[in-house]
């Protein structure tokens, strides 16, 4: 099955007898607050206008724990997600889309979660909302409860352990930008630079400039030019496990499964005692 989906084939799919669950989880990485500014609000935006049917997800609060040591957006609660998503109406024999604004991080972290929990058919929306042609809807919807019980498991989880091994026994990519894989620029987390052997493969090169996913055939020959194969283990880590699903979700339509280091750089930096390398050498 693929894991992105068209948003002409989501209008034939809305108005076929099984139409799927909409998930809208507009959201923005942001230092805005830093800078005194308001950040992203992404509840404003589902409420100014969303795809007719869709329920709003908070990515802070229903796709992620509270930050900590664990990182900036730890996994969340099994039995507290399994109730948002239950809220949501999403049930295992019924298909799942996720989408937000266009860049497609957001929308691919509930992707990857529900596979993760379980779920047997999630798609996130090519191109976000940006790409959906139909009519938008300022009516929230009150969704039958659905019926899906979380059984965490069914995709690959990466700790820091697991991270650190797997970038000198496989291939572990920083899907973060290249200046702060190099330690050049760091303006979130405790230190700049990147974890040791991994490989720099910033999520921005996997879409084209209308926001939409490079071909499979474009895609796999990308990351096999970094060094992943399909038989090889792949694993991805970010700033806090968000762009770093919508790699996994780019490797999945490339045809390469992947892990999710879900702590990421902010779990890895915050321990003074883990190895920092910078610059461009993996190193």
């Amino acid at each position: 099955m693929n894991a992105i989906i068209t948003a002409s084939e989501l209008a034939d799919e809305l108005a076929g007898a099984n139409p799927p669950v909409l998930l809208d989880v507009r959201w923005q990485l942001s230092t805005a607050k830093a800078a005194g500014a308001p950040p992203f609000d992404g509840r404003a935006a589902y409420g100014a206008g969303h795809l007719p049917g869709a329920v709003y997800v908070d990515l802070d609060r229903e796709l992620a724990s509270a930050p900590g040591a664990s990182g900036r957006h730890p996994l969340p609660d099994v039995a507290e997600f399994g109730a948002a998503m239950r809220r949501a109406g999403v049930s295992p024999g019924r298909p799942v889309v996720a989408y937000d604004g266009g860049q497609g991080w957001a929308a691919a972290r509930a992707w990857w979660l529900l596979r993760w929990a379980g779920h047997p058919n999630v798609r996130v929306l090519d191109g976000g909302l940006t790409a959906w042609e139909g009519p938008l809807s300022t009516d929230v919807p009150t969704p039958a409860e659905g019926d899906f019980a979380p059984a965490p498991g069914a995709a690959d989880l990466l700790d820091a352990d697991g991270a650190a091994a797997l970038a000198r026994s496989g291939v572990l990519f920083d899907a973060r930008a290249g200046e702060r894989y190099r330690g050049e620029v760091e303006p979130i987390d405790r230190v700049g630079g990147h974890i040791p052997g991994a490989v720099s493969a910033p999520t921005t090169a996997n879409v084209a400039a209308d926001g939409r996913f490079l071909s499979a055939a474009e895609l796999r020959a990308r990351f096999e030019g970094l060094g992943a194969t399909e038989d090889g283990a792949v694993g991805v880590y970010c700033g806090s496990g968000v762009s770093g699903a919508h790699e996994v979700l780019a490797l999945a339509v490339a045809g390469i499964p992947a892990a999710l280091y879900v702590g990421s750089w902010s779990e890895w930096s915050s321990d003074p005692d883990r190895p920092v390398a910078v610059g461009p050498d993996p190193q």
